[in-house]
């Protein structure tokens, strides 16, 4: 079932989801060479826990794991897509690229996103990776409108990476989020134009492209978590919690743009 929000119900989602552009902003000036992806969780429940909220993905078990996640984010680096655990072992390197998933529940919503930094300098091919799942964001956000369909945003991120020589993550999807972390509709990375659920106003999705300079096939990584590109290749991950309103679409999960 679609849960159109409004009103207060609307104005609690913007809350979590600043919350959520917070922790992704503070991790923006974390993120660098000789960090481990614990530190980097640390300082985003330590941000989470400030808000008043706590993290969504803390403690979450789908029916197909054989454990709860960990970690209150998931931080993912270079091959790794999404759903990377967190880890004082694991030091960032000079160029490589982290990926960091957010989730805050706060007031009974929760906010969702994701962004993919650089840490310190990287290689073209790197950089061009970035721009493009960055863009690919954008195009889909636009298509967010009363009236579109969940393939018009999924088309929009598909024809965009594939221009573009990259090949999107079809396993994983966006979806709906509201009361809870999950909810319908799924919203695909990819698509055909003028096809499947419509958009209303009130619905609350996250988009979240994720792309990968090699191959489209995936592989689960040996802790039944994290998710990694079958060939080694890089990925990158960029969400972003989007209501439909009658002005179109609006960003609930407001966090700055990679440079």
């Amino acid at each position: 079932m679609i849960h159109l929000k409004k009103g207060d119900a609307l104005n609690r989602m913007r809350d979590a989801g600043k919350v959520v552009a917070a922790v992704l902003d503070t991790l923006r000036v974390v993120v660098g060479p000789g960090v481990s992806t614990g530190e980097l969780d640390r300082a985003a429940e330590r941000c989470i826990s400030e808000s008043g909220g706590t993290a969504s993905f803390k403690g979450y078990r789908p029916s197909n794991a054989d454990r709860p996640f960990p970690g209150a984010i998931c931080v993912s680096v270079n091959e790794e897509v999404v759903h990377g655990i967190p880890s004082d072992s694991r030091i960032l390197q000079e160029g490589d690229i982290v990926s960091v998933d957010v989730g805050v529940f706060l007031n009974g919503y929760h906010g969702d996103a994701a962004c993919t930094y650089p840490v310190g300098a990287i290689g073209e091919t790197r950089r061009k990776l970035l721009s493009v799942t960055y863009r690919s964001l954008e195009l889909a956000i636009a298509e967010a409108v009363e009236g579109n369909t969940v393939g018009d945003v999924g088309h929009a991120v598909e024809s965009y990476v594939k221009s573009n020589g990259f090949g999107v993550v079809r396993d994983y999807t966006g979806h709906g989020v509201g009361r809870k972390l999950h909810e319908a509709p799924q919203v695909p990375n990819y698509g055909e134009a003028g096809h499947g659920v419509t958009l209303k106003k009130g619905m609350t999705i996250a988009i979240e492209p994720m792309v990968m300079t090699g191959g489209e096939k995936i592989a689960l990584g040996s802790d039944g978590w994290v998710v990694v590109t079958a060939d080694g290749s890089d990925a990158a991950h960029f969400e972003r919690t989007v209501a439909i309103t009658d002005s179109g679409p609006e960003v609930l999960t407001p966090w700055l743009a990679v440079e």
